[in-house]
């Protein structure tokens, strides 16, 4: 019988990308760009307590994009299941004008689908992975498949880097940095942690969020009224945390729980071992 190759499977840009260690660097950066949406950080915010709980909503992310990546096609459509009858639940209120709304409306859905795979993307091929111009756009038509999962009908959702930077364009005059917004920059630059755990935070976790800080869009930074290096720099310092991160060996960093990538190797094969340098084959 042969194995489950999962949604995507080992011949997909998704599988060679996404067992990249930068791939933490474009989570953080999926964060405080979908923090600059109102009404989508507003529904985070109403729904939980952020300070207490980020850490385990980007472990949760973490996990599903994993799962959805490398697990069983059951287990990656169960693991949609799970987010839908979340978001299902929640609703949130705007402060301005009473209205109440759902989190799952189509508009919200679409932005967190959008930051978080446009930062997945420019992250990793900033930072050094080799990608043309063509794996990016089937990258991005790949995640029409990410995107139903959570809800959205895929017809609606970018299938291409022109229109990805199409509908960016048309959201950024719905884009502010509210007391929200900012909550959420100053977790990610000083989030608490364990007394022991401090010197870490000062040497790694604050290089990983300026990066991740400095390598949004200029207009963010206008937004969240911050300022960042210039883009050559920060260019320069992706590709630098990008070489280091990829001298630890791949088999050490995929121990780490919960092994998405060697239990897809183990049921598919070491040729299913995921390298950015495949996507060209």
């Amino acid at each position: 019988m042969k194995a489950d190759p999962g949604l995507f499977g080992p011949t997909s840009v998704t599988w060679q990308l996404h067992g990249d260690p930068m791939m933490w660097v474009a989570g953080v950066r999926a964060l405080y760009l979908q923090a600059l949406h109102p009404r989508a950080v507003r529904g985070v915010m109403q729904n939980s307590d952020f300070r207490r709980d980020a850490w385990s909503r980007l472990m949760r992310t973490a996990d599903f994009v994993g799962t959805t990546t490398y697990g069983t096609a059951e287990a990656a459509e169960k693991a949609g299941a799970r987010v839908r009858k979340i978001h299902r639940m929640l609703s949130a209120t705007d402060p301005d004008t009473g209205e109440r709304y759902g989190v799952d409306e189509p508009a919200l859905l679409l932005w967190v689908h959008c930051a978080e795979i446009d930062s997945y993307l420019h992250v990793l091929r900033r930072s050094g992975c080799p990608l043309t111009d063509a794996a990016a756009d089937r990258y991005l038509a790949e995640h029409r498949v990410s995107a139903r999962l959570v809800g959205l009908d895929p017809d609606a959702v970018p299938a291409d880097r022109t229109a990805m930077d199409a509908y960016f364009e048309k959201l950024r005059p719905e884009l502010a940095a509210g007391s929200e917004a900012h909550e959420v920059d100053d977790f990610l630059r000083r989030p608490p942690v364990h007394p022991l755990l401090v010197p870490a935070r000062a040497l790694l976790w604050r290089r990983v969020a300026h990066l991740a800080y400095a390598s949004l869009p200029p207009y963010a930074h206008q937004l969240y009224g911050r300022r960042a290096p210039e883009p050559a720099t920060v260019t320069r310092e992706l590709r630098a945390m990008g070489t280091l991160l990829r001298c630890v060996p791949a088999r050490l960093r995929w121990q780490l729980p919960p092994e998405h990538v060697l239990r897809a190797m183990a049921r598919l094969g070491p040729e299913a071992r995921p390298a950015p340098f495949k996507v060209g084959r």
